[in-house]
């Protein structure tokens, strides 16, 4: 009997410490399970990023990136023009723009009549070359208002079509 006791109270023990392993088990795997949602809580609000009102014209950018992408897939036809060099406008040094310019056009049917009008255009060109200074022209910005201007005078001489862009395909400044 005192065997029976000693086997019954070593099953308790078991009994016992079993019941709290099975405890401490389950309350790890909760934890665990806890920590997992947290982390894929906080990692999703990262990812995610801001769904805020300011970031909502980002998706207009997106679309003009894709219009220009289009337009310089359907560039017309390019006349090219002879290279100019012009005196600057400076106080003191002489300084000299060197460019090349190349026209892109609307139609076809436009380059004849810049053919029979390019001694004007190349005239407006200078005029509009030689009034800039070196400060006006030295900038990215400064060359595409000098594009713009180009453009906005020669479309006021031609009446068949019109010039889409202006390019220089080369630019030196001395």
């Amino acid at each position: 009997m005192a065997e029976e006791k000693e086997n019954q109270e070593e099953q308790k023990e078991e009994k016992s410490s079993g019941g709290s392993n099975k405890l401490l088990l389950v309350v790890i795997i909760v934890l665990l399970l806890l920590l997992l949602i947290i982390g894929g809580l906080v990692a999703y609000f990262l990812l995610s990023g801001n769904d805020n009102p300011e970031d909502q014209p980002q998706e207009p950018k997106k679309i003009e990136k894709k219009h220009k992408v289009k337009e310089m897939t359907e560039i017309g036809p390019i006349y090219p023009l002879d290279q100019f060099i012009v005196n600057l406008v400076s106080n003191g040094a002489s300084r000299y723009l060197k460019c090349k310019i190349d026209l892109e056009l609307d139609s076809p049917e436009l380059q004849q009549e810049v053919d029979k009008k390019l001694p004007a255009i190349r005239d407006a060109i200078i005029q509009i070359l030689s009034s800039k200074t070196v400060e006006e022209i030295q900038t990215a910005k400064g060359k595409e208002k000098l594009k713009e201007e180009i453009k906005r005078k020669l479309n006021e001489m031609l009446t068949t079509g019109e010039i889409r862009n202006v390019y220089f395909t080369e630019f030196v400044i001395q």
